[in-house]
């Protein structure tokens, strides 16, 4: 699986640990993903794996339907198009 939020996209970043002689060595930084299950009144339950970040913008906005919705679609992975676009046609069939 993929270190990689699938709302906001942001995925993991290299650097360097310096020591204290100023030596330099590769590292990660990781993303802080989290195992994540909405309830959407159009979608159902919707399971995602998402930063905490993006977990926050989605609560500040009050759900993952209000999120998409109001999201421009080039801040948004490609997951999130899917389930945007689903979303779309479910409220234009009810």
């Amino acid at each position: 699986m993929s270190k990689r939020c699938q709302v906001s996209g942001k995925s993991v970043q290299t650097g360097n640990n310096v020591s204290h002689a100023n030596n330099k060595t590769r590292r990660r930084f990781m993303p802080n993903l989290q195992s994540v299950g909405f309830f959407s009144e159009t979608l159902g339950k919707v399971s995602m794996r998402i930063s905490v970040a993006a977990l926050r913008t989605i609560e500040k906005n009050g759900g993952i339907e209000a999120y998409l919705e109001n999201t421009a679609n080039s801040k948004l992975s490609t997951e999130s198009l899917k389930l945007k676009k689903r979303l779309q046609k479910m409220k234009k069939a009810s």
